[in-house]
């Protein structure tokens, strides 16, 4: 008989993807033929599984929200909404965390994380997988992406205590996204996902087509990830800028949507950069592959990150990389991406300019890429590899 796995994914708002979302996905993609899965989320939950093509089970626990802008009122409603409506669902489908041999919460958000603890309340004998990605950093932090929100940072950070507390109290096993988190959680078993890609799309087009020539490709940078101040994406802007000072056609793609969309619009048109930076929005399957086969390399502007899946993604392409020097990256991305000061602006565009106008080092480091998510970050590998630590062990 296949172990039951029901999995917690109910705080999801607006139509974006993150780096949690793409986990617990791609697990159900290369889980469901091992365990019989259920899935207790909303509907914007319902659309993610939708976009993967999946059909798992699934408990519907709330309509779409229509209240997406991240202000503080908008949040506090949207956590309110969904842990009341998430309980009455719980209450008409009880049997179901009775009878999960596991529960997986994909975040340490309210709205999912809740539900770990009312399972081991009531299966004391199943297994809490809790999922812990991304921490908020201490308020006042160096570079912190909350330094223009202050009050919002302060919340974070100080909701992310008691969940800390209650995960290694109660959790049976830890699920983290890079090697230096594991230390927050001394007393659990630890797994450290990290993320993947799917390479399939990129190994048949290097076996199957002639490769675009960096030199003819549309795009010298390309940009993906969610439009949160954590990724840095309008500090990319400020880079751009500079890159265009030295380069002045220089083109970048901006692949993502969220909260600071309309703040990057005004900063790009303020710095006149319209011709030069082209954004996208959410992109998916061949539409974004065609933008990764014509940019010439990845930038991941990422000021606070537990890691980034984003630019492996691109990197799965042969695209080398630009990142700022986080402690974080150092274990996701050792080698094809060159790393740069946190917050030197200037060597970041610097360290861009290089890559572009060094065809050996552009080669070197786009081999590096390469082998690299080639060996580490394949999905299949990764998917497997936590399967076994979790249901093998």
């Amino acid at each position: 008989m296949k172990k039951k796995l029901l999995i917690i994914a109910n705080n999801n708002i607006g139509s974006g993807q993150s780096g949690g979302d793409t986990i617990f996905l791609e697990f159900i993609k290369a889980w469901q033929k091992k365990l019989d899965i259920t899935v207790f989320g909303s509907q914007e939950t319902r659309a993610l599984l939708k976009r993967y093509q999946l059909k798992p089970k699934f408990i519907l626990t709330d309509k779409t929200n229509p209240h997406t802008q991240p202000t503080i009122v908008n949040l506090i409603y949207h956590t309110l909404r969904r842990k009341t409506l998430g309980l009455i669902a719980f209450v008409k489908n009880i049997q179901s965390f009775k009878n999960a041999d596991y529960c997986y919460t994909v975040s340490d958000f309210l709205p999912d994380f809740i539900f770990g603890i009312l399972y081991k309340l009531f299966h004391k004998n199943g297994i809490w997988l809790c999922g812990q990605y991304l921490f908020a950093p201490k308020p006042g932090t160096k570079y912190s992406p909350y330094e223009h929100q202050v009050i919002k940072g302060y919340l974070y950070y100080l909701f992310q205590q008691p969940t800390q507390f209650l995960a290694n109290k109660f959790a049976d096993q830890i699920l983290i996204t890079s090697e230096p988190d594991r230390k927050r959680f001394p007393k659990k078993k630890v797994i450290v996902v990290q993320g993947g890609v799917n390479i399939d799309a990129s190994e048949k087009y290097f076996k199957k087509n002639k490769i675009i020539k960096p030199s003819e490709r549309k795009y010298d940078a390309v940009f993906q990830g969610r439009l949160h101040s954590q990724k840095g994406v309008l500090e990319l802007i400020d880079i751009w800028r500079l890159v265009v000072q030295k380069k002045p056609k220089s083109t970048l793609a901006i692949i993502g949507d969220g909260q600071l969309e309309e703040k990057l619009k005004r900063k790009i048109k303020k710095y006149k950069l319209n011709k030069n930076i082209t954004l996208f929005g959410f992109q998916s399957g061949q539409n974004k592959y065609h933008i990764f086969k014509n940019s010439k390399l990845v930038v991941h502007p990422a000021i606070y990150d537990s890691g980034g899946m984003a630019a492996a993604e691109a990197m799965a392409w042969g695209l080398p990389g630009v990142s700022f020097n986080l402690e974080a990256l150092k274990t996701y991305y050792p080698k094809g991406v060159i790393k740069t000061p946190p917050g030197n602006y200037r060597k970041f565009s610097e360290n861009i300019l290089k890559l572009l106008g060094d065809p050996k080092l552009y080669l070197k480091t786009s081999k590096d890429a390469l082998e690299l998510i080639r060996s580490v970050w394949d999905w299949r590998r990764r998917s497997q590899k936590v399967y076994n630590q979790i249901f093998n062990d």
